[in-house]
């Protein structure tokens, strides 16, 4: 099966990179599941992690308001990100627009009260290793202007085809930008749906905000079936398209997956880069059922 999963990636003009796990044998399958990858937004759900962690604490109050003037605003397309005036809301409900929409300034402002050093210690506890959280968003745009030489987000991707230009973006760089595994991040949804990353009333509100994700064109895009629940988080950057998530069948199987892509092309919009994500995580949970069903 792993051969006919790169194969898909080929075709597709990507590199790519997956693990698959069954959540309740342990069975597993995986596609250079060991290598560093960039998790561009995929860094939302660490983050999530840990804040849950904090306010089970006694660290942080889930229900505490948060002003976001504009100025505050950070670049992305979705959320809070592209609004003009205030916005007044809790980080319990910033949390969730940064999962369901993967909102930027959202993220930015939980990450604000949750603070770095929790994050990787979150990780560290449960055993993740090789994943490391460098910076936030706000950071990592301001990171790929400086390195491109641009002032703004479409200057950037106007100029993002020139030669050299994505070897000059460190947030492109596993070893400089935030990374994981793909088998650290299945480890970290199985971590959230055995109740294991944090209280269960916790892990259910992160579940319930994963399945709530508005995105059908990756890892959904696998399983178009009324019975099939898939919950995930997707993550972009130039050339880079990711996906991690759990996808749930009807008759009690669960599957944690974990797709990461890069493409040899700049171009923003790439259907069968976005698409061969749902297709090869169809591929390999169709394998791990075929032989533990």
């Amino acid at each position: 099966m792993t051969a006919a999963i790169e194969a898909e990636f080929r075709e597709a003009g990507v590199r790519g990179w997956l693990h698959a796990l069954d959540l309740d044998s342990g069975a597993q399958l995986g596609v250079g599941a060991e290598e560093p990858v960039v998790l561009a937004s995929v860094f939302k759900v660490p983050l999530l992690v840990a804040f849950f962690r904090r306010a089970a604490a006694g660290a942080l109050d889930p229900r505490e308001q948060v002003t976001l003037p504009p100025a505050s605003r950070i670049a992305g397309p979705t959320g809070t990100s592209v609004l003009l005036d205030d916005v007044r809301m809790s980080l319990r409900d910033l949390a969730c627009l940064m999962i369901t929409v993967s909102d930027n300034t959202a993220a930015e402002a939980v990450l604000d009260r949750v603070g770095l050093p929790a994050v990787n210690r979150a990780l560290a506890e449960l055993g993740l290793t090789r994943t490391r959280v460098v910076a936030g968003a706000r950071e990592l745009h301001a990171s790929m202007l400086a390195d491109a030489g641009v002032a703004d987000a479409a200057d950037l991707w106007a100029r993002i085809g020139e030669p050299g230009m994505t070897a000059r973006l460190s947030a492109l760089d596993p070893a400089r930008a935030t990374r994981g595994t793909p088998r650290d991040m299945t480890a970290l949804l199985a971590a959230i749906w055995r109740d294991e990353a944090a209280p269960p009333e916790s892990c259910a509100l992160m579940r319930r905000m994963l399945g709530l994700q508005v995105w059908p064109h990756r890892l959904a895009s696998g399983f178009p079936y009324d019975d099939v629940l898939v919950s995930g988080k997707t993550g972009t950057l130039p050339t880079l398209r990711n996906e991690i998530g759990v996808v749930e069948y009807p008759d009690g199987g669960r599957y944690a997956v974990a797709v990461f892509t890069r493409s040899r092309s700049t171009a923003a919009t790439l259907p069968r880069a976005d698409a061969v994500i749902g297709t090869t995580a169809r591929l390999a949970i169709h394998s791990l059922r075929t032989h533990t069903g």
